[in-house]
């Protein structure tokens, strides 16, 4: 029973200090997964204009966000611009490649991203990923393997503007099945690895569920019979929830499951049909995701 096991890592924080934390307890539990990580600034304090909306409020106030943040991610970028990620932590994104994990790209810039995807047009976005994938390249030595686009917001265009990279695959939406992107008929040949289990943040508080079983609730959407891929972020399951994290690795040893990067759930793929993706709302999350639809 393969499990996909995706990190994502957004700020300046989550770099600094999350990503060696899980480095770390991947190397104790043998594992190795795919790190996607944020290289430009780190403006992802602004988000904090979104407390206006209620559904933003009310999922800060569920997950107990300045806590499991901290405040220097929740204030990051607002008063002044945010620091340059990979000029300051490049030594911890190498060491992260060094040591045998995939590494991607996440984004240059991913409050802005984000924010204002649907809104960009073809030459933004593919100078907002030139830009993204030549630091990683200075930083590694090689282009990125891969990449996924921040809060799996992704469109057609930012589809078409990928394919102009050599990415072995993509992980931009939200699905069941590895799959060919469909866009007007073509059929791109950069294969999406889609996350099928929620994160942490969509499902904690809800319906019952809280750090007591929210490890056997995760353990319970795996299935050995479909494709599974699990993102964690380094903000989270990297600093204020190691530990429980830890115990989750270990939990799902015991039950059989194996993580392993991304990009090996691709040799197992016999057969990728085609798909396209549209925009959903999720439960647990605010505002839209790109999810994979099945063509006919």
């Amino acid at each position: 029973m393969y499990v996909g096991l995706r990190i994502d890592v957004d700020t300046f924080r989550g770099t600094g200090y999350g990503v060696p934390r899980l480095c770390k307890l991947l190397a104790e539990h043998a594992i190795r997964a795919s790190f996607f990580f944020s290289v430009g600034p780190d403006n992802m304090g602004r988000h904090l204009w979104r407390l206006i909306r209620p559904g933003f409020f009310l999922k800060m106030l569920r997950t107990k966000a300045s806590s499991l943040y901290g405040w220097d991610i929740l204030f990051r970028g607002t008063l002044w611009p945010g620091p340059v990620i990979g000029r300051r932590f490049g030594h911890i994104m190498r060491s992260v490649s060094d040591t045998g994990h995939e590494v991607g790209l996440h984004a240059w810039d991913h409050h802005r991203w984000q924010t204002k995807i649907e809104r960009m047009k073809s030459d933004d976005i593919y100078h907002s990923l030139s830009r993204g994938v030549s630091f990683l390249r200075g930083i590694l030595g090689r282009p990125p393997a891969s990449s996924a686009s921040p809060a799996w917001k992704c469109t057609d265009i930012v589809l078409l503007e990928k394919t102009k990279f050599p990415f072995t695959y993509n992980s931009d939406c939200r699905g069941e099945t590895i799959f060919y992107p469909l866009i007007r008929g073509e059929v791109l040949r950069q294969p999406q690895i889609p996350v099928t289990l929620p994160t942490y943040d969509e499902v904690i508080g809800h319906k019952g569920i809280s750090e007591n079983n929210y490890n056997e609730y995760m353990l319970s959407l795996i299935r050995p019979e479909k494709l599974n891929v699990l993102t964690v972020h380094a903000e989270v399951e990297g600093i204020a929830c190691l530990e429980m994290f830890n115990r989750f690795l270990k939990m799902a040893h015991s039950a059989g499951a194996n993580f392993v990067p991304l990009g090996e759930l691709l040799t197992d793929s016999h057969e990728v049909k085609h798909s396209t993706i549209a925009a959903r709302e999720i439960p647990g999350r605010e505002g839209w995701v790109s999810c994979q639809v099945k063509a006919p």
